[in-house]
């Protein structure tokens, strides 16, 4: 066993009989016994109907809570994970817990700072410049109808489709006046390309296969789609005028010069800024390799689980159910976990590594200064300092967030030539 692994292991009396005594007042109130009201059987009828063991299960979880404070008081340990818990004994007359909780490992901080970490030198080109200006004018693109033509790359046709699988209709496979860029690889193999040289008004039937990694149920299934093509979509782009100028929202921009230079700031300021990130990260990466850490399995399947709700989330966020992804992509819960695990793994050590220089480097914060981050924060979303304290978990939860963004700096800092 680690040592950072402590195990405890408590008796609960007196306070389990009060919770069992009152698990049976909140159960007795909702049954009836015949030859009594409902919720008036004394507690020795009650237990001769449903036995002591009908309150053993509404009762446990709080017990835990009762005996996991306890543990902590009596010990000041501090957990990193929620700490696992065995009913090891249990009768009407007590019952017995055993803890395993999960602290800090030991960390010792190897070198940090002169690492030899290289930075990328940033440099904008003409051509990147051109391709934004490119991009801008395409984001401000008009649509108009093609007349007289037929579909192209680069167009967008205006459709109606019906899938069939085996003769039958496919699930979510029809659709009505559909926007289909041409080019954009939104449906499968073989779809786009059979819609080019359409026009509109006719009608087509594409005969396709589903790509072998498509949703388990259809993958590498023959599939029919009838596609009717109502009408031909191009892009018209603005000119590099004065109404394009003021389309764009800048205050200084007012002819093509100043345009230029503008997009080159901005593309400066992101290489910049991504340079940062990717220089960050390689420090990250070096001075980890001079840290001694051994890391708990379990505090590493913590931070997974962690990924994987967030994970979820953001699919939600998107319309689909984590159901439906494993549905998708054909694999499991398991896989995703062990997909995630070298991720995991390297962000909890260098979380331990940050918090080492942490430490090393003295840093601390007081309320006033936390306070005052708060309502920076506050001001830039838009939100009250309260909130922003809230959504963090309280001050020194805020404090601990300006300990590790400072110690990033430093880590940085140290190693920019």
């Amino acid at each position: 066993m680690k040592d950072n692994v402590f195990e405890y292991e408590i008796k609960l009396e007196d306070e389990w009989v009060e919770i069992l005594d009152k698990t049976f007042k909140k159960k007795n109130s909702n049954v009836a016994i015949d030859g009594f009201r409902k919720g008036k059987a004394p507690k020795d009828i009650y237990l001769k109907h449903y036995g002591i063991e009908s309150l053993y299960n509404d009762s446990i979880d709080e017990a835990i809570n009762v005996a996991y404070k306890k543990v902590l008081d009596d010990n000041e340990v501090v957990p990193v994970i929620p700490a696992n818990v065995d009913v090891t004994s249990i009768d009407e007359k007590s019952v017995s817990l055993k803890y395993t909780i999960i602290t800090h490992p030991k960390v010792t901080l190897g070198d940090y700072k002169n690492l030899k970490v290289k930075k990328d030198a940033v440099k904008v080109t003409e051509e990147e410049i051109n391709e934004q200006i490119e991009h801008l004018r395409n984001h401000f693109a008009d649509m108009i109808i093609k007349e007289n033509g037929v579909v192209a790359e680069g167009d967008t046709a205006i459709i109606d489709f019906d899938g069939f699988v085996d003769g039958e209709p496919l699930e979510e496979g029809s659709c009505e006046n559909y926007a289909l860029e041409i080019g954009s690889n939104s449906f499968i193999p073989g779809f786009e390309e059979g819609i080019i040289g359409m026009k509109a008004g006719e009608e087509k039937e594409l005969k396709l296969k589903f790509p072998k990694n498509y949703v388990a149920n259809l993958q590498g299934k023959d599939v029919l789609f009838k596609v009717k093509v109502h009408e031909i979509k191009v892009k018209s782009l603005p000119e590099l005028n004065d109404d394009f100028f003021a389309d764009l929202g800048y205050e200084d921009v007012k002819n093509e010069e100043d345009l230029r230079k503008k997009v080159k700031e901005e593309l400066q300021h992101s290489k910049e800024h991504e340079a940062n990130d990717k220089f960050l990260d390689a420090c990250l990466e070096e001075a980890s390799k001079n840290l001694k850490v051994d890391i708990n399995e379990e505090i590493i399947h913590e931070e997974i689980h962690r990924m994987m709700d967030q994970y979820a989330y953001r699919l939600k966020s998107q319309g689909l159910d984590i159901a439906n992804y494993y549905e998708l992509t054909g694999t499991t819960e398991e896989d995703l976990h062990k997909q995630m695990e070298p991720e995991a793994t390297k962000r909890v050590k260098y979380r331990y590594l940050v918090e080492a220089i942490a430490d090393q480097e003295n840093l601390t914060f007081t309320d006033e200064e936390a306070e005052k981050r708060a309502e920076e924060m506050a001001e830039n979303y838009g939100t009250t300092k309260e909130r922003i304290i809230e959504d963090f978990g309280g001050l020194d939860v805020v404090k601990y967030d300006m300990r590790m963004h400072k110690a990033m700096d430093i880590l940085r800092d140290s190693n920019e030539k």
